[in-house]
């Protein structure tokens, strides 16, 4: 038994080739990730965006006993079904039962997803390109890219870092196993085997975290098989990590559907977006920085070398969301900027040139073409990196701190925080709320009040409740009167509202800017079928008059 624990872990060491040389390159790749996550966290007071459905399922997994829950209370009237997959709730769990606070916990553990997730950028771009500073710099690419840094600092990185982390870790273990040259890979099979281990297990582990990170490595599979296999070996090994990750995850696969049935998955599916921007792209809304990438991808696809680009394209086809194609743009750049300075050494006939990466990566810094002094190539690379870091960062932190932060706005603020602790004393149980913005998602998790209208988690119920629902909180936000608030709450059910929230001054929905100038509160006050319950600085609570409340 022993023996063979030995030898898996023999085969998952083949699988990551990592030594002293990649030490200092490691750490300098790392560095830009730790800015951004410093500037995040000295910016954002409170996190980024919404996981108050994320707290609140998590609550009810500790008050089941760590069992996962038929449906979360809370969200609509009735509540909605849980089909997520359940492993970073597990670990949200258990920091809450440990004592932690929720808010809080959405504000940092991010963070240790992302970082984490670098790790295996770093070494997808070193063996991409055969480049120790090309892994360093992929990874500067992806830590200080801002739409990259939305979707993973913010609070739904407590799924979604994660997620990105066990995605990009299975896609090196398919990079390992499909991706290098014949002669690498006929030299011994202990290097495949035990990528197809890591790999399966981390793909088990983004199954168990987020269906849209698993179709990106599902897809990666595809075409690192397609474009550098093609063998029936291949094709084997590919189909043992999907095997071998589904296994990982069949245990809660049979609970939803034994639970739920199949039809949960159907009714969820497109009522986000993650999957199908192809339309977009093709009809010319290309992101930017995928743009520009593409030319780099247009070099490489003459010289016949089509992973990279066919990836990048596939990516931005496939995913609503750029935040995979920059991810594939961050490993093909220094990719290419390698292949440039290669073939100017070979043009040129080089007799002292270097091939930097992994293996018979020569690029360790020791010392120049020359062979004297410091690889002034490798520390031209760092400094690079380094003033990047900087001007990223800068930009960042020049970003975040706009009024109109696009890519950190917070959905709540203490005003919130302090009228919800209001909302979980002061209130009868049974109280049903309308919230007017984004801070509706965290108010069930940090209330245990009922939110008449939102569309966290509705998905789950099909796509026209989720319509329903969705079309109603854009509305509810924007309303500027009585009327309005009660005509949308009666629209989504039977069931009247006890209390509105109400944000004083500005506000967000869905993260955008909006603004309150007290005609609602106005409106408010002149009815009698409503009285003012609470106030403060940022927020005030109205109590219907003739609905029973607490």
């Amino acid at each position: 038994m022993f023996e063979r624990f030995r030898a898996a872990v023999e085969n998952a060491g083949a699988t990551v080739p990592f030594d002293a040389r990649d030490g200092p390159w490691l750490g300098l790749a790392l560095l830009p990730g730790v800015v951004a996550v410093a500037v995040y966290l000295a910016t954002n007071a409170y996190p980024a965006y919404g996981a108050g459905l994320y707290a609140k399922i998590s609550a009810e997994i500790v008050a089941h006993g760590y069992s996962l829950p038929a449906r979360i209370p809370g969200y609509t009237a009735d509540g909605v079904p849980f089909a997520y997959p359940p492993l970073q709730f597990y670990l949200y769990a258990a920091l809450v039962d440990l004592g932690g606070d929720p808010v809080a916990i959405s504000r940092f553990l991010p963070s240790v997803g992302f970082l984490a997730a670098l790790v295996p950028i770093y070494l997808l771009g070193r063996d991409v390109a055969g480049s120790r500073p090309a892994g360093a710099a992929a990874v500067g690419l992806v830590a200080l890219n801002p739409q990259i840094l939305e979707w993973h600092l913010s609070a739904g990185g407590v799924v979604r870092a994660f997620a990105f982390c066990y995605a990009t870790v299975a896609v090196y273990a398919g990079y390992r196993t499909f991706a290098r040259d014949e002669a690498t890979r006929a030299a011994s099979l202990r290097p495949r085997r035990g990528a197809i281990g890591v790999g399966a297990f981390a793909f088990g582990l983004t199954v168990l975290t987020h269906p849209v990170y698993s179709l990106f490595v599902v897809v990666s599979y595809v075409l690192f098989w397609l474009l550098c296999d093609r063998s029936l070996p291949g094709f084997a090994a590919g189909l043992a990590v999907g095997l071998g990750g589904a296994l990982l995850a069949s245990p809660w696969l049979a609970w939803v559907l034994t639970t739920h049935g199949v039809g949960v998955f159907t009714a969820a599916s497109g009522t986000h977006g993650g999957v199908g921007g192809g339309a977009d792209a093709l009809a010319g809304a290309i992101s930017p920085g995928i743009a520009v990438a593409l030319v780099p991808a247009v070099y490489l696809a003459i010289r016949r070398e089509y992973l990279l680009p066919v990836w990048l394209v596939v990516a931005e086809l496939v995913f609503k969301q750029p935040r995979f194609a920059y991810t594939v743009a961050a490993v093909l750049v220094p990719a290419v900027a390698v292949t440039l300075l290669r073939a100017r050494d070979a043009d040129s006939d080089s007799l002292h040139r270097r091939n930097l990466g992994f293996s018979d990566i020569n690029d360790d810094g020791d010392a120049d073409a020359t062979g004297v002094g410091v690889d002034r190539r490798a520390a031209a690379a760092a400094a690079v990196i380094l003033l990047g870091t900087l001007v990223g960062g800068a930009y960042f932190a020049y970003e975040t701190t706009l009024v109109t932060d696009p890519s950190t706005p917070e959905f709540l603020d203490g005003d919130d925080v302090e009228a919800m602790a209001w909302i979980a004393t002061e209130t009868d149980p049974d109280a049903r709320f309308v919230v007017l913005g984004d801070a509706a998602e965290w108010l069930p998790a940090l209330t245990d009040r009922t939110l008449l209208v939102g569309y966290w988690g509705v998905e789950w119920e099909g796509s026209a409740a989720f319509d329903r629902q969705d079309a109603a909180y854009e509305s509810v936000s924007r309303c500027q009167s009585v009327a309005c608030v009660e005509g949308v709450a009666t629209g989504v059910g039977d069931d009247r509202p006890t209390h509105v929230f109400v944000p004083k001054g500005q506000y967000t929905i869905r993260g955008e800017n909006a603004a309150q100038f007290g005609t609602i509160e106005r409106s408010f006050e002149r009815s009698e079928r409503w009285e003012r319950a609470y106030e403060n600085d940022g927020v005030v609570i109205y109590r219907a008059t003739d609905v029973g409340t607490g």
